[in-house]
């Protein structure tokens, strides 16, 4: 069984973290991102939301993720309630050496997984010179 407190203090302790976050705990959809090559890959904790209320949104260069958290329907009590439920959003500012055209989006186990590919004028890319002598172009990098 699971006892409730009553401790006023630390319903209103909890609200705050909830709302506000922490450096060690965000309030919500806490997020990892690193580069794998010529990829960029952005993961969202989201566990408990379901796939349908995910909503992915890319303008300009503002990637907007959206997500809901329901409680269940049925016929139960709440014991205990410290998840975060409801709608809640973040934004993130791509750069644009990335090709938003083609971002890869999948749900697993409560984790969104972004994969963003890096745009093909920002790679890097040998330029051909040729010279007035020779029919033969010289490759130099860039």
């Amino acid at each position: 069984m699971l006892l409730r407190s009553t401790d006023p203090f630390r319903e209103f302790d909890r609200l705050t973290q909830q709302l506000l976050g922490t450096t060690n705990r965000p309030a919500v959809m806490p997020m990892d991102a690193w580069r794998e090559g010529d990829r960029f890959v952005i993961e969202f904790d989201l566990p408990g939301v379901s796939p349908e209320t995910i909503d992915l949104d890319v303008e300009r260069n503002v990637l907007t993720v959206k997500a809901e958290r329901v409680p269940n329907n049925g016929d139960w009590q709440m014991l205990a309630n410290e998840r975060v439920r409801g709608s809640f959003s973040r934004q993130l500012v791509l750069g644009d050496n990335l090709d938003l055209e083609h971002i890869e989006a999948a749900y697993d186990a409560g984790v969104l997984r972004l994969v963003v590919p890096v745009a093909e004028r920002a790679k890097p890319r040998k330029i051909e010179i040729s010279t007035g002598g020779t029919s033969e172009p010289a490759a130099i990098e860039r």
